[in-house]
């Protein structure tokens, strides 16, 4: 063995930190959706590779996603026999300026003190991964996806000196042994590892032998845990103390060390106040004392960014605002947008801005120069050509929008009642696509021009138990409303009536053919521009609303009632440029309905396409089949009587 000379002091490598990209998505990821304002500890745990070292390599403690998750989904990864963990706590704080402001002094004395407190208990006999704790000081900026953090290891301070020293060591390592603590005790011989918590067994013998794996590979420098360990050992008065050094795959060497120092006399421990000397916030690449930033805005995917920035707005709601908000039953919601005009355009932004994932287009009408200025999913170049496909072109942009959207369009004719069938094949193709996206949707947006095209929609929404929202516009005024839904847990015969009415509860008739014999202002859209985008927004707002009530699609009508979530749940909602004025209404099914009366849904459910043929193509069979023509004759009978006598009773005994 080759000496060095007595008397010098021991070279400690300080660490460093290598955090891997993900370790910072899953802090944001529990930041936006767990934390939030919590800036309360968090328990996280890294690892120190001991067999796979670099040449002349500090000490490095690596941290990844599962370091924020638990020991298990973290050793899970990791490859076998080659780590050492470490139990650390997270601070992450709410501002830069918080970050900036915290007493950094204060924070490295609390973890230090917890280490110290574990040696004075004993514990860190039966946890030697106490000596190497950590603390990391974070701050997420999530807006532009920075990250603010710095690591603290305390360490405490001495001035001990190693008294001998060899290149070798006496211990024969397997390089087929694994290793799961840092410290073990050597017996006499050299070759039998006792396990540390056996030490205090050994503080009354001449010199303590202990065999230490480190994590560092500088020639003749230890790990600066080696330093907790030491003072350790000086805190239950072990005086001298044989090191032997193992550096897997590195040269190791063997040193002996004198703990009687004078910063640590006897007695000094005993005063309960006292605070030994402490370092421990980690240096910068150019060795100065500050934290570092990951800028990780252009290292990760943009579609992720993308993904992630319009969840970051919505999940910030739950902070302080609505912390119960289910934003899970939004973003999982499988949405039909009917008519891909003004309105569907901007309830399909809107529905984007909640985190819809799923958005489908229905329209048979082509882009036109007129719609680009109104209609936000189509620009210039959609017009050319003749127009392309208004549904196909709202989802490709829809796509440019978001490009995660599960977005997609369908050009096709929706048999409209008061139209009879013309190309019986076609419609029938027609109606058969259209039931097969109510079957793979749950909600429908109504955005048609004309109001018979929304019979078939409000049928197949009742039948199909499913949430429709109806819009609809005037110069100055809009209605939006959500259709009331028969139960789908009770047999057709069981339904009752008093459950909210549809867009046509309210129409004495049935629909008729409105699209004939029209002059241009009546073909066109005339309507105040902002009107469309107030009816879409509170559109897509009902709908939400629904999703957070315990009963959706089945609530009653709700005004100025916080049981809800997010406030009233109307049934209707009448807005009045004239006046500025906003009315929410409801009003109950009614019993002769031509769309959603259970007599009609009934017989839909029985014939199907049969049912729907016969009530486009025969002007008065719905009226016969609900009952609405036998209505109205009582009602002319009713205003004959009241003609001839002036006599309530008689009134109320024709009318049933």
């Amino acid at each position: 063995m080759t000496g060095t000379t007595n008397d010098e002091r021991l070279m400690y490598a300080a660490p460093s930190s290598f955090v891997d990209s993900s370790f910072f998505v899953e802090l944001s990821r529990l930041k936006l959706n767990v934390l939030k304002l919590d800036t309360s500890y968090q328990q996280i745990v890294g690892y120190y590779n001991y067999n796979s070292l670099s040449q002349n390599q500090n000490p490095a403690l690596n941290l990844r996603d599962s370091s924020l998750k638990s020991i298990s989904d973290l050793t899970e990864v990791l490859p076998k026999h080659s780590y050492f963990l470490s139990n650390g706590k997270l601070l992450n704080v709410n501002s830069v300026e918080e970050f900036k402001n915290l007493n950094k002094k204060d924070l490295l004395t609390e973890l230090a003190m917890t280490i110290f407190n574990g040696i004075k208990d004993e514990s860190f006999l039966s946890n030697p991964q106490l000596l190497s704790s950590f603390t990391i000081l974070s701050y997420c900026d999530l807006k532009n996806y920075s990250f603010y953090y710095w690591f603290a290891f305390p360490q405490f301070q001495s001035n001990w000196l190693k008294i001998d020293m060899s290149h070798s060591i006496n211990y024969r390592f397997d390089r087929s042994q694994s290793f799961t603590e840092q410290f073990y005790i050597l017996n006499e011989t050299d070759d039998e590892l006792i396990p540390i918590s056996k030490l205090l067994d050994y503080s009354s013998i001449d010199k303590c032998k202990i065999l230490f794996v480190d994590t560092c590979s500088l020639e003749y420098t230890v790990s600066f845990i080696l330093r907790n360990f030491l003072f350790a050992l000086s805190y239950y008065n072990f005086k001298n103390v044989e090191f032997q050094v193992l550096k897997v795959n590195h040269p190791s060497f063997n040193f002996t060390i004198n703990l009687e120092n004078e910063d640590y006399n006897s007695g000094i421990f005993d005063n309960p106040s006292y605070i030994p000397p402490i370092s421990g916030w980690e240096r910068t690449s150019r060795g100065k004392l500050g934290p570092k930033v990951a800028d990780l805005g252009a290292l990760i995917d943009p579609l992720q960014l993308a993904n992630q920035a319009i969840d970051l707005n919505l999940q910030l709601m739950k902070w302080r605002l609505v912390p119960e908000l289910n934003l899970l039953s939004v973003k999982n919601s499988k949405v039909l947008i009917l008519g891909s005009g003004t309105l569907g355009s901007y309830i399909g932004r809107c529905l984007l801005a909640w985190g819809v994932r799923k958005i489908t287009f229905v329209d048979n009408g082509k882009v036109s120069f007129s719609n680009p200025v109104r209609q936000p999913l189509y620009n210039y170049e959609d017009c050319l050509n003749g127009g392309s496909s208004k549904a196909e072109t709202a989802a490709v942009n829809m796509k440019k929008i978001f490009p995660l959207v599960d977005a997609t369009g369908h050009s096709l004719h929706i048999p409209m009642i008061g139209h009879p069938i013309k190309d019986e094949e076609k419609e029938f193709n027609d109606y058969n696509k259209l039931l097969k996206l109510y079957e793979e949707h749950d909600a429908v947006f109504l955005c048609l021009d004309s109001r018979e095209a929304r019979w078939l929609p409000t049928l197949l929404g009742n039948a199909m138990d499913k949430i429709v929202i109806n819009s609809a516009l005037g110069f100055e005024s809009y209605l939006v409303m959500r259709h009331g839904c028969i139960d789908s847990k009770k047999g057709i015969n069981e339904q009752v009536d008093g459950r909210l009415g549809c867009y046509f509860c309210n129409d004495i008739v049935a629909p008729k053919n409105s699209m004939t014999d029209r002059t241009l202002d009546q073909m066109c859209t005339v309507t105040r521009p902002g009107v469309a985008l107030m009816a879409s927004s509170l559109a897509t707002e009902l709908f939400v609303s629904i999703l957070q009530t315990p009963n959706g699609n089945y609530s009653k009508h709700i005004v100025n009632d916080r049981s809800n979530i997010l406030g009233s749940l109307p049934h209707q909602i009448r807005g009045f440029l004239h006046n500025f004025e906003i009315l929410k209404v409801s009003s109950d099914n009614f019993k002769y309905c031509t769309a959603c009366s259970v007599k009609v849904v009934e017989e839909f459910q029985n014939s199907g396409w049969e049912f729907i043929k016969k009530s486009l193509n025969e002007e008065t069979y719905l009226e016969n089949l609900t009952g609405l023509k036998a209505f109205h004759e009582r009602a002319e009978r009713a205003a004959f009587i009241m003609d001839d006598y002036d006599d309530e009773s008689g009134l109320e005994d024709n009318i049933d």
